[in-house]
């Protein structure tokens, strides 16, 4: 018999720290739950941005997000929606808003950073919510994650016992490459920027191929690849609403 477990990264695999900053209110949000802020609003689309944060730490502060995407060619992955949403619609918010700039950004990785300096392995994601009703970039995030303690040891495990694993993450696949090597996941393996959707289809592709397919979660974006998995567990290692 032939055994498949899939594992969502942020809270599952890694300990998470999250700073979003409202940009209308400049209130910063702490250790938020960004998919659940999301699914707060149907018009709400979480974005993971393909840039490197000492590029976005260089930058003048009161550049405008927009206009440094769109001069730099920075692409983006839709990572988190309620609904479909279509990539040419997020993209023009993301080209034309001129509310959120640089300094918004850079706050959020300024707080994260210290929490994570230091260790042995560290994932930094930045990324936007935008919302589609009033087209405007509403949220700026940085999120930073070490592994779990324990996490290395019990993919190992898995592995000496011939069970296959997976990551299926709405972060970043580079970020998640250095991370699965060094949990010792092969990176063909490795699916990033993953909406809820995408994780779903990846279980039921799966299903194809092994007898038995686990998902593990902590969210509420891993909820659809949680029913269509024979085996669902629900991860609580990072306190959080569920």
């Amino acid at each position: 018999m032939q055994v498949a477990v899939v594992f969502d990264s942020a809270g599952t695999l890694l300990r998470t720290y999250r700073v979003v900053k409202d940009v209308q209110s400049g209130e910063l949000l702490m250790d938020i739950e960004t998919t659940m802020l999301t699914f707060a609003d149907p018009d709400r689309v979480l974005c993971v941005l393909h840039g490197h944060t000492r590029d976005f730490m260089k930058a003048p502060p009161e550049t405008l997000v927009s206009d440094y995407l769109r001069e730099r060619c920075i692409a983006f992955g839709i990572s988190c929606t309620r609904r479909v949403v279509e990539r040419e619609t997020v993209k023009a918010i993301l080209r034309d808003d001129k509310n959120a700039t640089l300094g918004d950004m850079q706050e959020c990785m300024r707080i994260i950073w210290p929490e994570i300096k230091g260790r042995e392995i560290v994932a930094l994601n930045n990324g936007l919510i935008v919302h589609t009703g009033h087209k405007m970039i509403e949220f700026c995030v940085t999120a930073g994650g070490t592994p779990f303690q324990g996490a290395k040891k019990t993919i190992t495990g898995l592995h000496q016992m011939g069970v296959f694993t997976y990551i299926a993450s709405g972060d970043r696949e580079a970020k998640l490459e250095r991370m699965a090597d060094y949990l010792g996941i092969p990176r063909d393996r490795v699916f990033g920027v993953a909406t809820p959707a995408i994780k779903e289809k990846i279980i039921l592709d799966l299903k194809q191929q092994y007898d038995i397919v686990v998902m593990v979660g902590d969210s509420i974006n891993d909820l659809r690849a949680m029913r269509a998995a024979d085996i669902a567990v629900l991860s609580f290692e990072q306190p959080s609403v569920k």
